[in-house]
């Protein structure tokens, strides 16, 4: 603790939110959202470290997102007994993607 963020960069602005990528070399979700909190980043939907602006808070209970707004699109390690090198990769879930089309909609 804390995570260790590589970079973050800024993908796309959504007025009272923005997408953004991070590379972690460590972190798990809890740690990543304490952090992303602390810097006052506060992830959508996250009921404990974030409060979503009330002018979100209607795009997101009309898309029931009852969660963080949080996804490891990439993950990889060293296996710990092999030492292979191990990549895996996740689309982005529907929830997260319809989100996005709302933020753009109303920003």
């Amino acid at each position: 603790w804390p995570p260790k963020i590589k970079e973050a960069k800024l993908i796309e602005p959504l007025g009272l939110a923005a997408l953004v990528e991070c590379r972690l070399e460590t972190g798990r979700t809890h740690q990543v959202r304490v952090h992303m909190a602390s810097i006052g980043h506060p992830l959508l939907g996250d009921p404990v470290y974030g409060r979503n602006p009330q002018r979100i808070r209607p795009i997101l209970t009309q898309l029931h997102f009852a969660r963080q707004a949080l996804h490891a699109a990439e993950l990889g390690f060293i296996h710990p007994v092999t030492e292979e090198v191990l990549s895996f990769a996740s689309a982005l879930p529907a929830d997260i993607a319809g989100l996005l089309v709302e933020l753009r909609n109303q920003s």
